[in-house]
């Protein structure tokens, strides 16, 4: 199977993913403006009720992402390392995904287990290439050191559903094991995954340019269609600010100003659902590929473990409880 086939095959994981999201921050919204509602009408405090609501609301979409919305991720990693290295997919694909995740994790608290030592081996690794522009000193080398942080951070992400596609291919291994092999295989053939950065970086630019900017555009035409809701809104947060003795930005307490940010914020998370639903995973297909084949070519022995012991504490820790 190509990549196209497979990206087409596993899309009923994006769409369910996108729906999710996009209930949660419907739920989030009501729960800030129910809050702003009932507050402004108790005693005039509109803007701690939407701060009040907006928390609850928050708290309501992380317990949907840790339950729901990464499993059904999970469960597409596994289907397209199983279409990779099979050469196929079965037809009923979202329920074998959801089966595979299951029969390997058992529960969802076990695939959160392997996943943040995934994370926190990268990103341990990536701190120590971060700090080699940092060290330059100075705004120069902090600048230097934000950008390579944040480039690293992005690629990282891609690298952690890769490491986790191992764990999922590797089945006969432990998932602590699995999850070994799969973070020295990154380093083990950085210069063949490198020709992924560009696909990577790309796609992420012209997808925020394209979906981000008219979610922008048609949010702040609508938005000047009704500028005394906004004059209403910039006038409680003026009012919010000084009752409580709190210095308040102009950017949010002048109208004109306060609707380019909701639109910005709006067409920022409608870009991340999008993105993160159907532009993500086709660059990820790719990039798996190139992973799951540079692995199965190549399957990491336990001596090329000592390799990242020095660079990795949690490496080296996760190392050792594998041999305790």
């Amino acid at each position: 199977m190509n990549n196209k086939e497979i990206y087409k095959k596993t899309l009923c994981f994006s769409l369910r993913k996108l729906l999710i999201d996009l209930i949660t921050l419907v739920v989030v919204a009501a729960l800030a403006v129910a809050g702003f509602l009932i507050m402004n009408q108790v005693n005039d405090m509109g803007m701690l009720g939407l701060a009040v609501g907006l928390v609850i609301g928050l708290v309501v979409a992380g317990l949907v992402g840790h339950f729901i919305s990464y499993t059904i991720k999970a469960s597409q990693i596994a289907m397209m390392t199983y279409g990779i290295t099979e050469n196929e997919l079965p037809e009923n694909v979202y329920q074998e995904g959801r089966r595979i995740v299951k029969e390997r994790f058992a529960t969802v608290a076990a695939l959160f287990a392997v996943t943040k030592v995934i994370k926190a081996i990268f990103n341990q690794i990536g701190r120590g290439i971060t700090a080699l522009g940092n060290a330059i000193g100075g705004d120069t080398g902090g600048a230097i050191g934000s950008t390579i942080s944040s480039a690293i951070q992005t690629v990282v992400s891609y690298m952690c559903d890769c490491c986790l596609g191992w764990v999922f291919f590797r089945k006969d291994q432990s998932s602590v094991k699995a999850t070994l092999e799969g973070s020295v295989l990154f380093f083990k053939h950085g210069k063949a995954l490198a020709k992924n950065v560009g696909r990577i970086f790309g796609m992420g630019l012209a997808s925020l340019v394209l979906i981000g900017g008219s979610v922008f555009g048609i949010c702040y035409a609508i938005f000047l269609a009704v500028p005394q809701t906004f004059a209403t809104l910039a006038n409680e947060i003026a009012e919010f600010g000084v009752r409580n003795e709190i210095e308040v930005s102009n950017i949010i307490t002048n109208p004109t100003t306060l609707m380019l940010v909701v639109a910005a914020i709006i067409g920022l998370l409608i870009w991340s659902f999008v993105h993160s639903a159907f532009i993500r995973p086709f660059v990820l297909v790719g990039v798996l590929r190139n992973y799951m084949e540079a692995g199965m070519n190549d399957i990491p022995s336990e001596n090329s473990f000592a390799e990242l012991d020095q660079k990795s504490p949690k490496f080296a820790a996760l190392r050792q409880q594998m041999t305790d």
